[in-house]
């Protein structure tokens, strides 16, 4: 009988049973009252809750019982289904017809019972072993449903979606923003990090000044730097004519640029740097041996060959920028912090949850891509 246990299955199924007594919903008068929170059967009508109710025993049982891959994946994913149209149900049942200030937020026995039912989802993908494409067209399936069930209008009263409802221009507007500072600042740290980090592979001399220049700007925390940022920046724009006409100012987008520019830098330039250093010298000598000049090893041989390395390095970039930017709103530079920082000074959960959300999802996504492509790119090395 134990070795029909599946180790993991209990810990989910542990889970799943304690997030059943915790609240699925919590009710809240208006945005900043206090929440009540509401079991499974208070927040759903009764139908409702019995069908969840057996979705959830059904998962905890799949997931306790040794199973076959697929019935794991795909009952973990049909419970991650239901409870989220479960948590869209209860904000309808819940918010009084005509009621423009009530609030229904998933509770935490959502929360918990989500997590469970990832981390089964997860696990059956593990054991699937799927490829870089396959792992790709599901984080597209995932952005899909997530877009259908938001356009299905289930969603609609759970208090999130309407603390974005009368903020939709406002939120594309610091979306716009969030994603400039992330790419622009990946794409001027690939621009300069990379040059820097084949000079620090060419020149011994060069390595260690370089890495332990950058090593010391990555531990300077990140609020700090952009404060430090903002004196230099602002003589700038003082002083230096047509500085603050392209938008370089003490405050704003400009520091913050400026900063997740500078924490790019190490991930960029040690990537690099020990990615040509991996190179096999063999190859190396045989390209040598082949007549190539010193340019064309690099760029036909090197750079291929150190292009995993490089990929992890902009994927390490990229997911981190995604995070910090939300930072950038402390001075001014926007983002989706607005709306984290909004929301702490107003007491709203759910106004902090706005920017939270699309900034989790945005580095889960970009986690997922990213490590696809370096593992395409590693199989398709010469």
């Amino acid at each position: 009988m134990q070795q029909r246990i599946d180790k993991l299955g209990v810990v989910i199924a542990l889970t799943l049973a304690g997030a059943a007594f915790l609240p699925l919903a919590t009710y809240r008068a208006n945005r900043i009252a206090g929440g009540e929170g509401k079991s499974i059967a208070e927040a759903l009508p009764a139908w409702a809750a019995v069908a969840l109710a057996l979705v959830l025993v059904a998962a905890a049982l799949v997931a306790l019982i040794r199973s076959s891959t697929g019935l794991r994946l795909g009952t973990s994913l049909a419970g991650i289904a239901a409870l989220a149209l479960a948590v869209g149900f209860s904000a309808i049942y819940l918010t009084p017809e005509g009621d423009r200030y009530a609030r229904v937020a998933p509770g935490s026995g959502f929360w918990l019972a989500l997590f469970g039912l990832a981390i089964m989802a997860a696990d059956a993908m593990v054991r699937l072993r799927l490829g870089p494409t396959a792992r790709i067209a599901g984080v597209l399936l995932f952005f899909g449903a997530l877009g259908l069930l938001l356009v299905s209008g289930v969603w609609d009263g759970l208090s999130i979606l309407k603390e974005y409802s009368g903020r939709a221009d406002v939120f594309w507007r610091e979306a716009g923003t969030h994603m400039t500072l992330a790419v622009g600042s990946l794409a001027a740290a690939v621009a300069v990090g990379l040059p820097l980090g084949i000079a620090a592979d060419r020149v011994d001399r060069l390595r260690a000044p370089v890495l332990n220049v950058l090593n010391i700007v990555q531990t300077i925390p990140s609020i700090a730097l952009f404060g430090i940022l903002i004196a230099p920046l602002g003589w700038l724009a003082a002083n230096v004519p047509g500085a603050a006409a392209i938008g370089i100012r003490g405050i704003g987008i400009a520091p913050a640029f400026v900063a997740l520019f500078l924490y790019s830098l190490l991930p960029m330039v040690a990537n690099t740097v020990v990615g040509l250093r991996g190179v096999a010298r063999e190859a190396v000598e045989a390209a040598r041996g082949m007549g190539m000049t010193n340019a064309q090893r690099l760029f036909k041989v090197e750079l291929p060959l150190a292009a995993p390395l490089i990929l992890t390095g902009i994927r390490i970039v990229l997911v981190q920028n995604i995070g910090l930017a939300t930072i950038a709103a402390l001075i001014g530079g926007g983002g989706f912090g607005v709306f984290v920082f909004q929301g702490i000074g107003q007491t709203a959960t759910d106004l902090i949850l706005l920017g939270a959300v699309p900034t989790v999802l945005l580095a889960f996504a970009a986690a997922v891509v990213l490590d696809a492509v370096v593992e395409l790119t590693a199989k398709g090395a010469p």
